[in-house]
């Protein structure tokens, strides 16, 4: 099967010199394409093919660098590659499709542990079910102990269990919501303030907005292209590896991986309904068990 990368070369490859730096102009813009952010320019500039390549890939993973290819050959005045290259692309989407079954994914699930939701930590908008396994949000702000663990500015809730060691996986059902964010977060986190949750504040996640907007939120975020409204979300935790990994569990396709993750205490789950927009986003999160059947 043709990997992503060859792709993506074969069409760089039978671009003319000008127009192959034309396309690498392209990609230095502030916004490629609606959602997806360019490269910056001294990383593009001197860049062979090749290396375009592994920026693009890095960048914007599987179907957002053959979405973004695709825009900028047709800007080149390369609608002959753009036609061959989207037809490459379906043809490997078809192959995908019929190799479903992802053995990573049944790797990451045997370290698969029990969360529930730390009522201590719980914003006084959200709510929990008696299992402490599903959180909503509410319009009625409940009267709750202020405590050092709780968030009193975002609407978020942690897990009760802690990591400091080896591996751990959980997968959460998103269906029927329009928002959501998830992931990991260090314990040490400052509850009583509206941060972004990316790594520099202690936060690995991936969200949900607009009910199709996917990113993962790194130092710049990275805007997710899927095929399908994700359903229910694996997230894997290696503490000695310093990794975080998203799955979309109904595929079985691995969608994001944050590396070098500045892991120094304990890391515990990470959940937010977010508002539930009048009724419109109401649908809780759920901790799933999770499914380890072959």
């Amino acid at each position: 099967m043709v990997s992503l990368k060859e792709e993506l070369f074969k069409a760089l490859q039978d671009l003319k010199e000008e127009e192959f730096e034309e396309f690498k102009w392209w990609m230095k813009e502030d916004v490629v394409m609606e959602g997806f952010p360019g490269i910056p320019m001294e990383k593009v500039e001197k860049a062979k093919r090749t290396a375009m390549v592994d920026l693009m890939v890095q960048k914007y993973r599987g179907p957002g660098a053959r979405k973004i290819t695709a825009k900028i050959l047709e800007k080149v005045g390369r609608n002959d590659l753009v036609q061959r290259f989207q037809n490459t692309s379906n043809d490997v989407a078809q192959e995908q499709k019929a190799e479903r079954k992802n053995p990573e994914l049944k790797w990451v699930q045997q370290f698969a542990v029990d969360v529930t939701l730390d009522p201590d930590t719980v914003h006084p908008h959200l709510v929990l079910s008696a299992d402490r396994k599903r959180v909503h949000h509410s319009d009625v702000r409940k009267t709750l102990p202020d405590n050092p663990k709780r968030f009193t500015k975002c609407v978020n809730v942690l897990g009760k269990q802690g990591f400091s060691s080896k591996r751990f996986y959980f997968e959460v059902q998103v269906k029927r919501k329009t928002a959501w964010a998830l992931g990991v977060a260090k314990e040490s986190i400052n509850r009583k303030v509206r941060v972004k949750a990316d790594p520099e504040n202690g936060y690995w996640t991936l969200m949900m907005t607009d009910g199709e907007e996917y990113r993962v939120n790194g130092n710049d975020p990275i805007h997710l292209s899927l095929s399908c409204p994700l359903q229910k979300v694996g997230v894997f935790v290696d503490y000695e590896q310093r990794l975080v990994s998203f799955y979309d569990v109904d595929a079985e396709d691995l969608l994001y991986s944050f590396t070098d993750c500045s892991f120094s205490e304990k890391i515990v789950p990470y959940l937010s309904p977010c508002p539930n927009d009048d009724g419109t986003n109401s649908t809780p999160l759920i901790i799933c068990p999770v499914n380890r059947n072959p």
